[in-house]
């Protein structure tokens, strides 16, 4: 998204913070300053994410692997989205149990998503972004966005 021009806040978990420094040189790696960084942990609201300027788009990648967190994720999304009603949340997932549902936690959070097929950008290729997946995987993206008072 920094690449194309966009304006960028990385964030991963405040309680690994290596993680935040390894996206700033990753970001250095491929010749782009380090955006701000923030440290977060979903569920939880702080000073710093009421803080943050208006957006428009919210990348997850692969956000939704264990359930006990699925409600943070969507609670977090929520007041993003409360705060910046014409957002999106993007994110893309790998499918690890087909018993795993988000619906009812959509229901509840007033959220609704749209499922992204990947052949309508390329992307259901063997290999992603010149990456091998080992093994059998499936990968799933979806856009969740506020949905309206009837539920749509």
């Amino acid at each position: 998204a920094a690449k194309c021009g966009a304006e960028v806040t990385l964030s991963d978990s405040e309680e690994l913070p290596r993680c935040l420094r390894n996206c700033r040189r990753s970001c250095g790696a491929h010749g782009l300053p380090g955006p701000p960084g923030l440290g977060r942990t979903w569920g939880r609201l702080g000073p710093a994410l009421l803080a943050l300027p208006a957006v428009d788009i919210i990348l997850g990648s692969d956000v939704f692997f264990d359930p006990k967190d699925f409600e943070d994720i969507l609670a977090t999304v929520y007041f993003l989205l409360e705060k910046n009603p014409h957002a999106q949340f993007w994110t893309t997932y790998q499918v690890r149990s087909a018993d795993w549902s988000i619906e009812a936690l959509l229901c509840k959070w007033k959220l609704k998503n749209s499922h992204v097929p990947l052949h309508s950008f390329g992307a259901d290729k063997e290999h992603l972004a010149s990456s091998p997946l080992p093994g059998r995987h499936t990968i799933e993206m979806m856009i969740i966005s506020l949905a309206q008072p009837d539920g749509t």
